[in-house]
């Protein structure tokens, strides 16, 4: 029989080894999925981890798919590492949007370029001031973050539907429930031609940069950790608790504002109510993926990109349900909680 022992102290080796295995595991896991479906498991796998980069154009894509999970993740890590569960992101995402989206509404023909810092600058204030609502919750009330940030997301989705249905219905939409197409001054600029992928990635991979120098450089970074994970040696230290909550939400919100902004002035070029494409959740899996550590939230960015642009192509290609992108992801993320387990213990021969 085998049996789980604990480690005197965790191990390091398994802490960078686990997200590898639980790769693997969901790689084998879809093949047998694919099987059992009665579907061509190797052309599977082919879409899923070759298609989306099988091209410069591909490449992208990939790209493009990868920003705004990297964005939110890169703020939802300052989060958890204060010990502060925003579940939120994408009713913050939303709201970014929204508010960006506001302001490229504003914009005319006669609009300069600047609009595009406006559109940005809305989308993150957006995301911050939604954060701020869970952040004021928690610290006056002590509500629970993890619900309050939930249950905001059905909010500003439903605030987004009724911009969308209402107010902000383009009038000569043939009655479809978006606005109209925003001028082309308010669209994000592009890296190159031939490809859609946009200055945010370039914002997204200074982000990882400048993160990492905040947690691992700066005194404030350690202040920030300590005082989400242990506020009565926060206190002894003269770190604030506090403050350490209200960074942390109102980093994370404006990341995902700020997300929200690039994909509403970015791809979609509009409101409508399909903005809400599951980055907010799935952002959460890439920062567990990465390890809440800015080089691997970029690979684990990529990666979920992957199992975002991979869905879609198996839906066309091989007549599989859109849930299969939520299946993969939630595969990853299971196996990846199971695997954590070697972190802490090693398995051993019993009796």
């Amino acid at each position: 029989m085998l049996k789980l022992e604990p480690r005197p102290e965790a191990s390091r080796l398994w802490t960078y080894a686990s997200p590898l295995l639980a790769l693997a595991i969901t790689v084998v896991i879809g093949t047998l999925l694919f099987a059992a479906l009665g579907k061509d498991p190797v052309r599977g796998l082919q879409i899923f981890f070759w298609e989306p980069v099988k091209s410069p154009y591909a490449l992208g894509e990939l790209m493009l798919k990868a920003t705004p999970l990297l964005i939110i993740a890169l703020g939802l890590s300052v989060c958890f590492r204060s010990n502060v569960w925003n579940i939120g992101a994408e009713g913050q995402f939303i709201m970014g949007a929204v508010c960006g989206g506001g302001v490229a509404l504003l914009a005319d023909k006669t609009t300069g370029s600047w609009v595009v810092g406006a559109v940005l600058l809305a989308g993150l204030a957006g995301g911050m001031a939604w954060a701020s609502i869970t952040a004021l919750l928690r610290d006056r009330f002590n509500a629970s973050e993890i619900l309050v940030s939930l249950m905001l997301v059905y909010v500003a989705d439903m605030v987004l539907g009724y911009l969308v249905y209402g107010p902000w219905k383009d009038p000569a939409g043939f009655n479809f429930p978006q606005s109209k197409t925003f001028e082309s001054v308010t669209n994000i600029p592009r890296l190159m031609a031939g490809s859609r992928v946009n200055i945010g990635l370039v914002m997204a991979l200074v982000g990882a940069g400048l993160l990492w120098v905040f947690l691992f450089r700066t005194r404030a970074g350690f202040a920030q950790q300590v005082g989400g994970l242990a506020p009565a040696a926060a206190r002894y230290a003269g770190f604030s608790s506090r403050k350490a909550l209200w960074t942390a939400l109102l980093v994370s919100g404006g990341a995902a504002g700020l997300a929200g902004a690039l994909e509403v002035a970015g791809p979609i070029g509009q409101l409508t109510p399909f903005v809400p494409a599951g980055y907010g959740f799935a952002a959460i899996i890439v920062a567990f993926v990465g390890r809440l550590h800015p080089v691997g939230m970029v690979l684990s960015a990529v990666l979920m990109s992957m199992f975002y642009i991979g869905g879609e192509l198996a839906q066309s290609r091989m007549g599989l349900p859109k849930s299969i992108t939520g299946v993969f992801q939630g595969l990853l993320l299971f196996t990846l909680l199971a695997c954590d387990t070697l972190v802490g213990y090693r398995v051993r021969r019993g009796p």
